[in-house]
């Protein structure tokens, strides 16, 4: 390789992202607030811009917020204006191979959930029915025997991380064994995952390790199909390619495994650190209902979605919205906006009761589909309970003050959740 001549130009570095006025004001969509009080950060945002936000990513890129519910209903509803078309960003010619956020914002790829019109539809008639494959009673016996396995490994000592522990590889456990992975490559694919959602430095090396695990299960269960979700997908009637198949596997393993184990730390954390729900849980098991659905309004894993990508110009919540222009979903903004919470009390978010209208789950056509919605509330549902009937005396070990939060704006869950409990025998010393 030779020495470039001192004729020879200086590398050229690409421009910074062209500024507009309304984002000159932009809010760094990063920070401390995100991980501490983001409903603080909402309210703010709420207040000096409305419904819809200039926000700023890492990196300089210009995004909008969308925390209004009203306006959050319209961008999910109108794929025409506001399709989830990743290819449309006016911000490509800007973007350099290693941004962090990159394999959360996507680039256009034949998966269920980076394409658009047809032929996501296309995508979403083969995972849907492979995901409804599942039988409900089986999802519970498997979380159940896993959170037993879980459990044994820390019930003889008094002391736990509930989150390193139990929370988060619980979620990725089951899913491993619905998609047809064999038991020990759960906890390798559940590193691979909280990398790649951490959205740090590994967050690129992590997404290449995600799609190798997927390409062998795919090459396994094509040699030797199952009762599995792969077997289903490879069983449709319609073909995809290799590269389809493993895409939209890496879809449905990430969407499942970390929301649900933010679902249940999130959970646990109120009811171990809430009166009202630390009372009823020495009392039986009839808050978890409650906690679970608490959560989803008040402290959603999926704080914010990316995304959709505006068809052409048009205005939203008082902002002009260029066409390219990218629209994140901040689900967690929009659940708690005051059009929507008027008539609550000012501290009772529990006068939720069982009101499922809140936006954990996205809404339109993109929302989690809902087997898969009722794939995760198994896996939290039962975890929890399996947990409480084992450790019934379970109560936190530290201050509530010292607990720390994901260190992302995206997804919002506990990066630890230390626990003291009374030491109880394992399942097998009862065989």
């Amino acid at each position: 390789m030779t020495r470039p001549s001192s004729a020879e130009p200086a590398p050229v570095t690409p421009p910074p992202p062209p500024g507009c006025p309304a984002h000159a004001g932009a809010v760094p969509l990063w920070g401390p607030g995100f991980q501490t009080e983001p409903q603080v950060v909402y309210r703010t945002m709420r207040r000096d811009h409305g419904p819809v936000v200039p926000v700023e990513l890492p990196g300089g890129f210009p995004a909008w917020l969308v925390i209004g519910y009203r306006e959050l209903h319209r961008v999910t509803s109108d794929g025409e204006l506001f399709p989830r078309d990743v290819g449309l960003w006016n911000q490509w010619p800007h973007i350099p191979d290693d941004w962090p956020l990159l394999p959360m914002v996507g680039r256009p790829l034949p998966s269920i959930y980076f394409s658009a019109g047809e032929e996501h539809r296309r995508h979403v008639r083969m995972v849907g029915p492979a995901l409804e494959g599942a039988d409900p009673f089986q999802i519970r016996s498997h979380c159940e025997q896993l959170a037993d396995r879980l459990i044994d490994d820390m019930c003889s000592r008094g002391t736990a991380d509930l989150v390193a522990e139990f929370c988060e590889p619980l979620p990725v456990l089951v899913l491993a064994r619905l998609i047809g992975f064999p038991d020990d490559e759960g906890i390798g694919i559940a590193q691979v995952l909280k990398d790649l959602a951490d959205g740090g430095p590994e967050a690129q090396s992590a997404h290449l390790r995600f799609g190798e695990y997927m390409a062998r299960l795919l090459a396994a269960k094509r040699a030797e199909p199952g009762d599995d979700v792969t077997s289903r997908m490879l069983d449709f009637p319609e073909k995809f390619t290799d590269e389809e198949y493993t895409l939209d596997l890496m879809a449905v393993t990430a969407a499942g495994h970390l929301p649900t184990a933010d679902w249940i730390s999130n959970s646990l954390r109120l009811m171990l650190t809430e009166d009202e729900f630390a009372d009823s849980m020495a009392h039986g098991r009839r808050s978890i209902g409650e906690a679970m659905n608490e959560v989803l309004w008040e402290d959603t894993p999926t704080q914010i979605l990316a995304g959709r990508w505006a068809a052409r110009d048009t205005q939203l919540g008082g902002q002009r919205i260029r066409s390219g222009d990218m629209l994140l979903l901040g689900l967690g903004a929009a659940n708690t906006d005051p059009l929507i919470r008027q008539g609550l009390s000012a501290g009772g978010s529990s006068a939720q009761g069982g009101n499922g209208a809140h936006l954990a789950f996205s809404h339109g056509e993109y929302r989690c589909p809902f087997p898969a919605q009722e794939i995760a509330e198994i896996i939290a549902r039962t975890g929890i309970e399996v947990l409480l009937d084992r450790l019934p005396d379970l109560r936190l070990d530290v201050p509530v003050e010292s607990l720390v939060r994901r260190p992302s704006p995206f997804l919002r869950g506990n990066t630890s959740l230390p626990v003291r409990f009374t030491p109880v025998r394992t399942t097998g010393d009862f065989s």
